[in-house]
């Protein structure tokens, strides 16, 4: 998923860390060179729509604008299986 707004600088990638290993996600969460921050959730279904819900709102310093979703790929689902969550670089 993208979140658009005003996310980065305001602790939003550290945030979903949070938010996410507890919900038992695996996955990764990163800044975008545009301003949005990108992020994958892998687990049990419910668990990632509550996440995703979580993340229009976002922390209490965020400025969420808009939520834009898409499917991860089978491999990079797969692979991401078991490795907890993890902060990636800019992109």
């Amino acid at each position: 998923m993208r979140i658009l707004g005003r996310v980065q600088r305001v602790g939003f990638r550290y945030w979903t860390i949070d938010e996410a290993s507890r919900r038992g996600l695996d996955g990764w969460v990163g800044n975008r060179a545009d301003g949005s921050v990108e992020a994958v959730f892998v687990g049990l279904s419910h668990e990632v729509d509550d996440m995703l819900a979580a993340c229009a709102d976002g922390p209490p310093s965020a400025v969420v604008n808009g939520v834009v979703e898409s499917e991860v790929d089978e491999n990079e689902r797969a692979a991401l299986v078991g490795r907890g969550f993890s902060v990636r670089p800019t992109e």
